[in-house]
Parts: structure tokens; sequence; C-alpha cells
């Protein structure tokens, strides 16, 4: 029987936005800010020093001023296009979230928000597609949701359907599934069949860069094609190419264990 992970301990100390970011209350950076505006109490006490340690065991709660300014986070769904970078613009590439504009909203985004131009400040992708990828790009302002999707141990799947050029026998396509290295890293497995004549299904629980295509690579294959289609349980649907709409309020991100 493998060896299990002792639990934690409760009467280790460690510090107060990191306990916060465990517990997904916030993101480190959001835990900090609030910390020093006294937003948050350790056992009913108001802790406004920043790099304070708390105990695993102690009660940590927010004031209603923090609630009200999460509650307040934006996070969009969009469609991206071939062409536009996911996060900072580079090489003269424009950054996905210049697309975040009123004309582009998706005529059928059912969420009740009226757009303002603060919902297009602070937005950072949570997961990203390379420029000559397309589908389904996560921008938020909320840091919990980010640490979700792209943390360091997140297990969200992300499902990719990739259209290829060139022979795939059984052997190798049992090795995308699990058996190649990236970078001397051994890849964990995933999930990867034909979803038809010349396009395969990828479910990835982890990022690496450009991992499919160079995946594909290792076993012959040639890319000329790249969409996302889901994360989590959020499908790209029928959002189109260049549209966006708000997450709505009981959209959650899970990911769903499976066996492979």
């Amino acid at each position: 029987m493998p060896a299990r992970n002792p639990p934690p301990d409760p009467n280790e100390s460690l510090r107060l936005s990191k306990r916060m970011s465990e517990l997904g209350v916030a993101s480190r950076r959001e835990a900090d800010l609030w910390i020093e505006r006294g937003w948050v109490l350790v056992d009913g006490e108001v802790v406004d020093t920043l790099g304070a340690k708390v105990l695993r065991g102690q009660e940590i709660t927010i004031d209603h001023a923090a609630q009200r300014e999460q509650a307040n986070k934006i996070t969009i769904i969009l469609h991206k296009p071939v062409g536009l970078v996911s996060g900072q613009a580079e090489d003269g590439h424009e950054p996905a979230v210049t697309l975040v504009v009123p004309n582009n909203r998706f005529a059928s985004c059912m969420s009740r928000l009226v757009y303002r131009p603060e919902h297009s400040r602070g937005l950072a992708p949570a997961g990203r597609l390379d420029i000559d990828s397309t589908g389904l790009l996560v921008l938020t302002q909320d840091g919990r949701i980010a640490k979700q999707l792209i943390g360091e141990t997140s297990a969200m799947e992300k499902e990719y359907l990739v259209r290829v050029e060139g022979a795939l026998p059984h052997a190798k396509l049992a090795l995308l599934n699990h058996g190649l290295t990236l970078d001397d890293i051994k890849l964990k497995p995933a999930k990867v069949e034909w979803a038809n004549s010349d396009q395969l299904r990828f479910v990835l629980t982890e990022g690496r860069k450009r991992q499919i295509r160079r995946m594909c690579e290792l076993v012959g294959l040639h890319v000329v094609g790249l969409k996302r289609v889901r994360i989590g349980e959020l499908k790209l649907a029928t959002l189109p190419v260049g549209k966006w709409r708000y997450l709505r309020e009981f959209e959650r991100f899970y990911a769903v264990p499976r066996i492979y």
C-alpha cells in the first residue's frame, strides 16, 4: 500500500496571505491588499500587518467590504481568434483583451451586467492560448479563479480539438496518452483519441508551453489547427470567434477526476 501524506499540522505557522490563498479565500496579492486595509480578521481580531503569521487551526474571516469588492470582480469568456496573443502585446501582435468592447459582446450573453470600461481593466488570462490557436480563453480580475485554473495544484481539465496531418499508428497514439517527455520532464497522463478522420481530441490537466504541438511533433504529426473547447465544466459552445460574454454567477469551473 502506498504511503499517505500526513495531514496538515493545525499548529503549523505560515503567512496569513498564504493561508488565505490555500483556503481559496483570495489570491496572495489580493490577501495582502485586504490585510493592509484592515479587512482580515483572525479569531475575530483585525490583522493589518503584512507578513503576519497564523496557525492552520485559526479561524480567518473577511470584512463585508472585502466581500463586496470580490463580488464585483469580472470574469470574461472569450473565443480567441488566431493572430492575437493571450496576455500582453508582443512582437506587434495585439492582446486578446482588446476584443472586450461593447460591440463584440455576444448577442446571446445572458448576464444582466451592463458593460463599463472598468470591466476591461486588470483582466489577466487564466490559461494561455498560442497566437496560432483559437478557442476558449478566460480573462479574469479574480485571483481565486486564476488559481483554480492555473495554480500549481490545479488539476483542471482542458479539452482541445486538434486538426493534424500525418500517420498515427496505435502505438504512437498510446504514447500521446502517456509516455512522452518534454524538456526532460515526463508529461502527466492525458486522454487523446480520434474525433474524426483528421482531428484528434486532447484532454490535458497541465499546460506546458506549446505542449500539444510539441507532443504531436514527437509522434510525427503536423498540427494545422488547434481549438480549445472546454475548461473544467465550462464549454465554448456557440460563442462565435472574436466574441465575449460574462461568466454568470451560477457557472463554476470544476476539475472532474477521471481515470485514464
